[in-house]
C-alpha cells in the first residue's frame, strides 16, 4: 500500500460553521506532506480527525491502512502527535519525561528506559537527559517533545505547527530532526503557516482555505501558480516611483507600489533577465536604487493568490 493517509469528502461543523467542508487529501508513505493555511482554515481540525480525537460528520478517513471511525484502536498504536504546545513536565529531566511517556504507553520500566536513551541520542539530547526541562532552550524542548511523540515508533506522525514561537536556530533543529525521521521511513503530516518550513521539509503541499482544498502540488508548482518569483526594487527617492513604474521592463499592470517603503514589486518569469533589465533601465534613467532583489513568494502571497476567486481558482488548478 503506497498511501499512508487517505481523506475523501470529509466534513466537520462546529455549530453553523464548517471547519472541514468536503476536504480530500492523499499522503504517500515515507514522505512529508505539508498542509498550509491561515488560522481557522481547518488544519488543526483535520489533524484531530486523523488522530482519532474528533469524529467527522461525514466522509471517509483512513490512516495506516485502517478506518479512523471503525478501527480507531488499530489506528492509535500506529500514530504519533506533536501539537502546538509542549506536553512536557517542566520540573522533570528529559529522560524522566520520556520514561514517563513510555510507561503511559504501557512499556515496561526497562523498555521505557532503553527507549528514552535511544531517543535522547537520536535527537542530540543525550548530554542533557538529566537536566530539568525548564532549563531547556525552545529548540531543545521541541526536539524532546518530538522524541516523546515517537516513543512507540509510529508509522505516521502528525506535526501541528511544530515550530511556532521558535527562533531560527530552534526551527533548524526541529527541521533536522524531522528529516531524520522521514529518512527512517516515518510518514509525516505537517501543518504550518510558514511557506519556508513547508519548502524546507515537504515533498508535497496542500493549501486549505475554509475547510476546503484549494491547491495541491510541490512547493515549486504552487509558487509558479501564484506568480512565481518576484523582483523588489527599493528606490532612494520616493518621488521617482512613478517614473520607475513607466521605465522598468516589467508588466506595468502587475507592479505593486508601496510609497512608504519606496518599494516597487512585480512577478517575473525569467529571473536573471528581469534582474539585469531592471538594473540597466534604472542606470540609464539616472534613478538610484538602494536595493534590487529577487525573491520567492511569501506564504501570504501564495495563499491570497491561490484562494482569490475561490472555486474558480480551484477549477483552474
Amino acid at each position: 500500500m503506497t498511501d499512508a493517509i487517505v481523506v475523501e469528502g470529509v466534513r466537520k461543523r462546529y455549530g453553523d460553521r464548517p471547519a472541514l467542508d468536503g476536504l480530500d487529501l492523499t499522503v504517500r508513505r515515507g514522505t512529508v506532506h505539508g498542509v498550509l493555511g491561515p488560522n481557522g482554515s481547518g488544519k488543526t481540525t483535520l489533524v484531530r480527525v486523523l488522530a482519532t480525537l474528533l469524529r467527522p460528520d461525514g466522509g471517509r478517513v483512513e490512516v495506516a491502512g485502517h478506518d479512523v471511525l471503525t478501527a480507531a484502536r488499530e489506528v492509535r498504536p500506529r500514530i504519533g502527535l506533536l501539537g502546538q504546545h509542549a506536553a512536557l513536565d517542566e520540573e522533570l529531566g528529559g529522560r524522566q519525561n520520556l520514561e514517563m511517556f513510555g510507561r503511559l504507553h504501557h512499556l515496561g520500566a526497562r523498555r521505557a528506559g532503553a527507549r528514552a536513551d535511544e531517543l535522547l541520542e537520536r535527537f542530540g539530547l543525550a548530554d542533557t537527559g538529566r537536566k530539568a526541562v525548564k532549563r531547556y532552550s525552545g529548540g531543545m524542548r521541541r526536539r524532546l517533545d518530538l522524541a516523546a511523540s515517537l516513543i512507540t515508533e509510529p508509522e505516521v506522525l502528525f506535526l501541528d505547527e511544530p515550530t511556532t514561537g521558535l527562533d531560527p536556530r530552534g526551527r533548524a533543529e526541529v527541521w533536522g530532526a524531522v528529516r531524520s525521521l522521514v529518512g527512517g521511513g516515518t510518514t509525516v503530516l505537517l501543518t504550518t503557516q510558514y511557506l519556508e518550513e513547508a519548502d524546507q521539509l515537504a515533498h508535497r503541499i496542500s493549501v486549505v482555505d475554509r475547510g476546503r482544498m484549494v491547491a495541491d502540488g510541490t512547493a515549486d508548482e504552487l509558487k509558479a501558480r501564484s506568480g512565481g518569483d518576484r523582483i523588489d526594487v527599493v528606490l532612494r527617492d520616493a518621488g521617482q516611483l512613478g517614473a520607475a513604474v513607466v521605465l522598468l521592463p516589467l508588466a506595468r499592470s502587475e507592479i505593486s507600489v508601496d510609497a512608504d517603503r519606496r518599494l516597487l514589486s512585480a512577478p517575473v518569469t525569467d529571473r536573471m533577465a528581469a534582474l539585469s533589465g531592471v538594473v540597466r533601465a534604472l542606470e540609464e534613467a539616472g534613478i538610484v536604487a538602494e536595493d534590487v532583489a529577487l525573491r520567492r513568494p511569501t506564504l501570504d502571497e501564495v495563499f491570497l493568490r491561490l484562494t482569490e476567486g475561490g472555486d474558480r481558482v480551484k477549477e483552474a488548478l
